[in-house]
């Protein structure tokens, strides 16, 4: 994808009279919206900035609807930070499965951490001192501070700045630098302009810290279930009459995100092996990604290279038919996992190091997700 800034050359940013002439009456319109329109999520059913804290951190490159359960079930287990501060990595890890990405959770209780030993355990409120927390960066700092705290501090996340160019025209890479300190001004103008308008009493579950509050989720939501990256229904958007891409027809080619990294095939192979009701399994060590985190073992293969046994001191039939292929992406990565019941070689052990674990024990050990579903396909 390419700017196409080109296309309205003589207008300064943010000059246009339907996006800047009243920052007040669209915030009002944010806000009132998300008060009528707000999902009923349960970490909006707190003000506990802990509370708070936790499903920001699993949001974080993860969809609302997976992170529900989790975030119910973490804040059941590990209900406070002193909990989180003491709990031990295993299980860390254990609660976190499913989630992926798993330096967010091994962040959060570095964070927990340095709160119990330099802010007496007591969440901060400062966003500065938000913001040195491991794993946190100027979008939780934000939201956190707001959501909890009802300061006026903006976030940016993509929905948020899919709502924000569309709003304000604005037809820059939104990934460069220039157009990202612009984006930041406009959430600091309406956050600032919120910090004035009425606290309402809250509806139903849902608490709210006050307006701005409100403001930031208002772009979040809206982005979210509204402003949607294809076929938005801008005629339910409460700001459309402000909206300069609605106005001018580039609903469809706003935001500008550049040129998206090509996508990388990767291929592996792995295997099951079991004796006397016990299954073969490796861990993942330090140095890497996933660290600590359990997987049936297996080897990286090139996309055209002819599988052959034995390998890793496995012997398994190359020839038959997997006992399950997995496909899934990590980033730019697209990996198929194809998954072969195997048995180690007589007078051998594998090439790996690993652990003989009985297979009734194996769903208390966190795997990675692929390698979970292999755990279900033979449990």
């Amino acid at each position: 994808m390419t700017s196409f800034g080109n296309l309205m050359p003589n207008r300064p940013k943010d000059s246009n009279p339907r996006a800047s002439a009243s920052k007040i009456e669209i915030a009002k319109h944010l806000v009132n919206w998300f008060r009528e329109n707000a999902r009923d999520l349960p970490w909006r059913r707190t003000l506990d900035p802990y509370g708070i804290w936790v499903s920001e951190v699993m949001l974080q490159q993860t969809q609302v609807k997976t992170v529900i359960p989790f975030w119910e079930h973490w804040m059941r287990e590990v209900p406070t930070l002193d909990a989180l501060t003491n709990l031990p990595e295993p299980r860390l890890l254990k609660l976190w499965e499913g989630l992926g990405y798993y330096t967010r959770v091994r962040n959060l209780q570095k964070a927990a951490r340095q709160i119990g030993a330099n802010l007496n355990g007591v969440f901060p409120s400062d966003p500065v001192q938000i913001l040195e927390l491991p794993g946190i960066g100027r979008y939780s700092a934000g939201a956190i501070a707001s959501i909890a705290f009802g300061q006026a501090q903006p976030l940016l996340d993509g929905n948020v700045i899919r709502v924000l160019t569309r709003l304000h025209g604005i037809c820059e890479n939104a990934r460069e630098k220039t157009t990202l300190n612009q984006l930041w001004a406009l959430a600091t103008e309406l956050v600032t302009v919120a910090e004035t308008l009425d606290k309402k009493p809250r509806q139903g579950a849902r608490l709210s810290a006050g307006p701005c509050s409100d403001l930031n989720q208002s772009l979040m939501e809206l982005g979210a279930t509204v402003c949607l990256p294809s076929k938005p229904a801008c005629p339910a958007c409460p700001i459309r009459q402000h909206c300069v891409a609605a106005a001018e027809g580039l609903v469809d080619r706003i935001p500008d995100l550049g040129k998206r990294p090509a996508a990388t095939a990767r291929r592996f192979v792995a295997f099951v092996a079991e004796s006397n009701h016990r299954v073969f399994v490796t861990q993942r060590p330090t140095g890497g990604v996933n660290v600590g985190l359990w997987e049936f073992p297996n080897i990286e293969m090139g996309n055209d290279e002819a599988i052959t046994s034995p390998m890793l001191g496995f012997i398994f039939d190359p020839t038959g038919k997997p006992l399950l292929t997995i496909k899934h992406s990590i980033t730019r990565y697209r990996i198929t996992l194809e998954v072969f019941p195997a048995k180690l070689q007589a007078g051998k052990s594998s090439q790996l190091a690993g652990k003989w674990i009985p297979k009734a024990e194996l769903h208390s050990l966190a795997f990675t997700s692929a390698h979970a579903k292999i755990r279900t396909k033979i449990t």
